[in-house]
C-alpha cells in the first residue's frame, strides 16, 4: 500500500494502525536501499507539491 501514490498514510492508519515513522521503518527494511530512497524521494516531492499527500 504505502508504495502507492493513491494511498495516505492516514489510509494506511486506518487500515493497519501503523503511523509514517512505522511504514518508513518497514519500508527501509523491506525495499533495497536504492528502492527505498527512490519511494523516500516521490513522497517528499509529492509533498512538496500537494497540501496533504503520505
Amino acid at each position: 500500500m504505502a508504495l502507492s501514490d493513491h494511498v495516505s498514510f492516514d489510509q494506511i492508519r486506518a487500515l493497519h494502525g501503523w503511523g509514517p515513522d512505522e511504514v518508513q521503518g518497514l519500508m527501509r527494511h523491506e525495499l533495497r536501499l536504492g528502492s527505498y530512497v527512490a519511494w523516500r524521494k516521490r513522497v517528499r516531492q509529492f509533498t512538496d507539491r500537494r497540501e496533504f499527500y503520505k
